[in-house]
């Protein structure tokens, strides 16, 4: 962090952004009442006292396909259509530094919509006996899972200066990863290792098994700072 000073201040400018904006307390709400109907539907209406729909149920998985994008639209595109990002990088500000403090922002965000769920872990607890250990490395997964959502959201918003277009191509971005290891029994055998491991949902699942596997940690890394990488470089296009 001492060698990029200035991404705390941007970090806290983008939170404090969203914060003052509708953006962050709609994703929060719509995520939380979609979850907590889901939620309250299989434990009063079915009798089904489980945390299956927070860590093992396609549900989060597909918000997070849909609320990803929807919070780092904005990040990129909105300030080159505006042009204030020329204004901020004409001030010594690595881009490195803006790419990290945005996205850092941004996963705040998707954290600060996750942290209301704890509430359905303690009703858990209330109501029988669960392994905390399994719920630690479930939202871990979640956390990593959605790192790279967010990751993908602010490459696509790099590349373009409309906010709906960035939406768009987030989506299809975050969609392809998490869909590619869903289509191996269609591909040739020498393929299917490969776009397994590449496939975001495999790694996560492991995680959210309560098995912290050193692979996927590494994928979850390698593909975090792989994604930034690119965005940053994508930032750097306009001095070409």
């Amino acid at each position: 962090m001492n060698s990029y000073p200035n991404i705390l201040p941007i970090f806290k400018r983008e939170v404090k952004s969203y914060f003052n904006s509708p953006v962050a307390y709609v994703v929060i709400v719509v995520f939380l009442a979609i979850l907590g109907w889901f939620f309250s539907t299989n434990l009063f209406l079915n009798n089904v006292a489980s945390l299956y729909i927070i860590f093992d149920s396609p549900l989060v998985k597909i918000l997070f396909l849909v609320i990803a994008p929807a919070i780092t639209m904005r990040l990129l595109a909105e300030e080159r259509k505006s042009g204030t990002i020329e204004l901020l990088t004409t001030k010594p500000i690595k881009d490195v530094e803006i790419i990290l403090g945005k996205f850092l922002a941004a996963w705040v965000v998707l954290g600060a919509a996750l942290l209301p769920t704890f509430l359905y872990v303690i009703t858990m607890a209330i109501l029988g006996s669960i392994d905390f250990g399994q719920v630690v490395t479930g939202y871990i997964g979640l956390m990593l899972m959605g790192g790279v959502f967010i990751a993908l959201g602010l490459l696509a918003s790099s590349l373009t200066d409309n906010q709906i277009v960035a939406f768009i191509m987030g989506f299809i971005f975050a969609f392809a990863v998490f869909m590619v290891d869903k289509v191996l029994p269609y591909l040739p055998s020498f393929l299917a290792s490969t776009l397994e491991f590449l496939g975001v949902d495999f790694h996560y699942s492991g995680i959210a098994r309560g098995v912290i596997d050193s692979r996927n940690i590494i994928y979850f890394i390698s593909m975090l700072g792989f994604l930034l990488m690119m965005s940053t470089v994508s930032l750097e296009r306009r001095k070409w």
